[in-house]
């Protein structure tokens, strides 16, 4: 059975009150979708049951709050994003971090991980020599956090914009699933955060990918959430949102510059960054080449 209206109102609830995430009407059947094999799994009879097994269970809420909170994912999502990176904002801080030699990204909202291990590859690729970088990646689900600890991905997953060169470069069959290397996975720290709760302490971020997840939010929060990212990017530092988003009229610690076709949010004032010795190569492009089964 579908699910009813009074239990898609009581989890959309929930799951406002514990991640600000927004599900209005219209969205049952992804809520449903999302929460049927669970609901099998704890041997509900369909989702209305399960719903309220949720409800009077904490036990099964993080369960419930995890798939309803997946965001989509793909290596080098959009490519162009990754293309702004390695073409504008990369050069412009190994000339501005030149005394430290180091590098600190925050992936938000990082799911499965795809988008921190793909900022990963262009790092090992892209940084000269002596120098190093850390990616934080943080998500509200808890299961996604133990998929990008592991860096272990099936062939559905990595036949989603990964080039076979770097495939072949990265990473190792292990069973049915392709790790990633380990050079790359040290590169990554992965850590439990709410984006509309508080922020736990954080370094100072060079670059904040913060792509498509402001969607999910109401106003108020998208606003909450922006100023506490001010907080925590470098004063020359970059935030980077989804192509649908945007600072504009929410924010006004942000002011906006064009890469192509990208727009890079910097925080308000920034000192103009001085221009790079380093040249750095344009990022993989994906669509070239699809990985057939194994």
């Amino acid at each position: 059975m579908p699910i009813s209206s009074s239990s898609f109102a009581q989890i959309a609830a929930l799951t406002r009150r514990e991640t600000a995430m927004l599900y209005e009407p219209g969205k049952e059947y992804l809520v449903e979708a999302r929460l049927l094999p669970l609901a099998r799994a704890a041997g509900c009879a369909d989702v209305d049951a399960y719903v309220s097994l949720v409800l009077r269970d904490p036990a099964h809420q993080q369960d419930a709050i995890d798939a309803l909170t997946i965001n989509e994912t793909s290596w080098f999502r959009d490519n162009a994003p990754y293309q702004a990176f390695t073409d504008t904002m990369l050069p412009a801080l190994l000339a501005a971090r030149a005394h430290t030699r180091h590098l600190r990204i925050w992936s938000a909202a990082c799911s499965s991980g795809q988008e921190a291990y793909s900022l990963a590859m262009l790092l090992d690729q892209h940084l000269p020599s002596g120098w190093t970088a850390q990616i934080t990646a943080t998500d509200i689900s808890t299961a996604m956090l133990e998929r990008v600890r592991t860096g272990r991905y099936g062939m559905v997953e990595m036949n989603r914009g990964l080039p076979a060169t770097l495939l072949v470069k990265h990473f190792t069959r292990v069973g049915s699933e392709w790790e990633i290397a380990e050079n790359l996975r040290n590169m990554v720290e992965v850590r439990h955060l709410n984006l509309a709760a508080p922020f736990p302490v954080l370094p100072s971020f060079d670059i904040v990918f913060l792509r498509n997840v402001l969607i999910y939010f109401d106003l108020d929060s998208k606003r909450d959430i922006l100023s506490r990212m001010h907080q925590v990017t470098a004063p020359d530092g970059y935030l980077l949102l989804g192509s649908t988003e945007t600072t504009l009229d929410m924010e006004t610690h942000w002011e906006r510059e064009s890469a192509g076709r990208v727009q890079l949010h910097r925080p308000s004032g920034h000192a103009p960054a001085g221009a790079s010795t380093y040249r750095v190569a344009a990022a993989p492009r994906p669509q070239q080449t699809v990985l057939t089964g194994a």
